[in-house]
């Protein structure tokens, strides 16, 4: 068996796998266990967005809150039933056709998708001419324009009530089918020739013009790309905590998608799905610091906020003593695993 068979047979056997487990925890695991599952998911599509603008192409963005917001509406009001919208937009009425329109559920993710890819080309035209430090505080400035735009559009966005009831349809199989269709198709573009150039304008940005590549159009494009999925990660994002408002969408929301992608490696699709699991799971488990803490007959009370510091400060260390992630710019690979094991076999 060829080394192309064997890995599409364990690129199979790997996504049965999946499956079963999905059929597993539907069936055996409780709702908050099953909610960290669909949040583990719906990150990875976040940092892999994010890591394709950052990681790959080297353009430092702070905007992807913004793209999740526009994600997150779009899907919201697509999936709403026209008496939902009748009752909860009370300040202003819904515009038509957006009042009397309900899409199917994988059409209004789309949809949010292809939004935030419009609105991040829009933004990359104009601000991808900048660099650097530059390039994240103007993306940042957009990303807060577009919260402070959608408080104030009352009859599209319900203003600053936001959005509730939403249909929570992003279960489990929703939210792993996208990531594998994000992970899909990052591997592809990333392993491509248009990927090697992204490389090449991260490393040396420079050099890529001289010889002859046009490096503002490969910007752009992975940028939209980028918005694209985080548009996606939005709208599932909104399905899945059924509430929205334009406050959730606040700085610290990309803060969190750079920690994981920071933390996973940037420039390593391996490492943004590794960072998604172990930040995840980490932001919950410490949520025990912010509850009160019973010891004996001794009370430790509760600190609200305490979790996001310990976080920080977990953050700096990586930062200090391994800059480069758990993965670096590392990728897991079928071919060397079993190199590994063919090497350790001859050397026994």
């Amino acid at each position: 068996m060829n080394s192309r068979t064997r890995n599409t047979v364990l690129n199979c056997l790997a996504l049965a796998l999946l499956g079963a487990f999905i059929w597993w925890a539907e069936g055996n695991l409780d709702g908050y266990k099953i909610q960290v599952l669909n949040l583990i998911a719906v990150n990875a599509i976040l940092a892999l967005s994010l890591n394709l603008i950052y990681g790959f192409t080297g353009m430092f963005s702070l905007g992807h809150a913004g793209f999740m917001a526009i994600g997150a509406y779009t899907c919201a009001i697509l999936i709403l039933t026209p008496a939902q919208k009748e009752i909860m937009w009370i300040l202003e009425p819904l515009i038509w056709p957006l009042s009397v329109i309900q899409t199917p559920f994988f059409v209004a993710v789309a949809a949010g998708g292809l939004l935030a890819a419009l609105l991040g080309l829009l933004i990359a035209i104009p601000v991808l001419r900048l660099g650097g430090d530059y390039l994240g505080i103007a993306t940042l400035g957009f990303a807060e324009i577009i919260r402070v735009v959608l408080t104030n559009l009352d009859f599209i966005t319900n203003g600053a009530l936001g959005i509730k009831g939403i249909p929570a349809y992003a279960n489990l199989w929703w939210n792993y089918g996208w990531l594998l269709l994000t992970l899909f198709f990052i591997i592809r573009l990333v392993g491509s020739n248009f990927g090697n150039v992204l490389k090449a304008i991260r490393d040396d940005e420079i050099a890529a013009k001289n010889m002859g590549i046009n490096t503002f159009f490969f910007k752009v494009v992975a940028f939209t790309v980028g918005a694209f999925f985080a548009g996606v990660g939005g709208a599932l994002m909104g399905s899945l905590v059924s509430t929205i408002d334009p406050k959730m969408f606040a700085f610290t929301l990309t803060f969190n998608i750079l920690m994981i992608t920071v933390a996973g490696g940037l420039g390593s699709i391996t490492g943004s799905l590794i960072g998604s699991v172990v930040i995840t799971v980490l932001l919950e488990w410490l949520r025990i610091v912010e509850n009160p803490l019973v010891i004996g007959s001794f009370e430790i009370p509760g600190i609200p906020g305490m979790r996001m510091v310990i976080f920080s400060l977990a953050l700096i260390l990586i930062i200090l003593f391994r800059s480069e992630g758990i993965m670096g710019m590392r990728e897991f690979s079928w071919n060397r695993l079993f190199g590994r094991f063919s090497r350790g076999g001859d050397g026994a």
